[in-house]
């Protein structure tokens, strides 16, 4: 069976990609199924430097596809922060209960009007011999006033979609996967993958 290993070791994050990619038929490893793999300093400047650092980094220590993802929050009226340091938000640790009360706190006092965000993923793909290719997804939003549901990671319980009127959080994977900014990513690299195993 083909196999590609995902460059993480965030367990939310690679439920999340399995599902949306389980109809490829692909054993799916991460980082934590690979021994002695070297560290990944994520200092790329944009979700897509960081997303092809990861992929081309774990490509030539594993020489397997290697799937490198980066993603995040960016709140317009933060001009568009937390941005690529939306994990670490509110400190190193990587908390997200922390880095929601951090944004919370941040937008206190403005109307929805002007709590407009947006969640940008990057997705890159790389093997031994360099770059693949490259997607990327956005899925538009706005920030609640407080934070509502049990579903997702990261910021789901604050990112409230317009049409539905409930926080990613609140309405649940499925409908999630069907419009989110991971979704749209991956939805295009499948078609690269696909390709690239059609070639081996």
């Amino acid at each position: 069976m083909n196999e590609l290993v995902v460059a993480t070791k965030n367990k939310k994050k690679l439920k999340e990609i399995k599902e949306i990619l389980r109809d490829l038929k692909l054993k799916i490893t991460s980082l934590s199924d690979y021994k002695d793999l070297p560290r990944i300093i994520e200092n790329g400047r944009t979700f897509k430097e960081n997303a092809i650092k990861k992929a081309l980094k774990i490509a030539q220590a594993t020489g397997k596809l290697t799937l490198g993802e980066d993603s995040g929050l960016c709140v317009a009226a933060l001009k568009g922060r937390p941005g690529i340091y939306s994990s670490r938000f509110a400190g190193r640790e990587k908390n997200d209960l922390k880095n929601n009360l951090k944004l919370v706190r941040l937008l206190e006092g403005l109307p929805l009007a002007k709590r407009k965000a947006h969640y940008y993923c990057a997705v890159a793909l790389a093997d031994q011999d360099g770059l693949v290719g490259a997607t990327e997804g956005r899925c538009a939003g706005i920030i609640g006033l407080q934070l509502k549901g049990h579903s997702g990671f990261g910021y789901d319980p604050l990112f409230v979609i317009p049409k539905y009127k409930k926080t990613f959080a609140q309405l649940g994977l499925r409908i999630k996967h069907q419009m989110s900014h991971r979704f749209r990513a991956l939805f295009k690299a499948k078609k690269i993958i696909l390709a690239y195993f059609s070639l081996k």
